[in-house]
């Protein structure tokens, strides 16, 4: 799911499960290298809702996140932050951080 600054407090909220949020970038090449296993993850997780943010087009949700290296990745549970880690890494490490902020 695509996240902006005008829906992303709704969907945030209303999801029933943790959600993934990976603030990227199209000019950013480690965000490129995440962004296919981010979409296998998606279809192999089904206890996590994953989402996205443009950093460009979403420049007040980047900032209001404090985010300033991309990408970060942000676990938010019941509307709140529960982890957060960035930059390119192993599925077997991004699976672990994940699993570690969502408990």
């Amino acid at each position: 799911m695509d996240l902006t600054t005008a829906n992303f407090d709704a969907q945030i909220t209303a999801s029933s499960t943790p959600v993934l949020v990976d603030f990227w970038a199209p000019w950013c090449g480690p965000c490129k290298v995440m962004s296919p296993m981010i979409d296998e993850l998606a279809n192999e997780m089904s206890d996590v809702a994953f989402a996205k943010v443009n950093v460009d087009e979403n420049g007040e949700l980047a900032m209001r996140f404090n985010v300033l290296s991309i990408p970060t990745f942000v676990v938010m549970k019941g509307g709140s932050e529960v982890g957060r880690f960035s930059g390119a890494m192993s599925k077997e490490t991004f699976v672990e951080r994940l699993k570690q902020a969502i408990g």
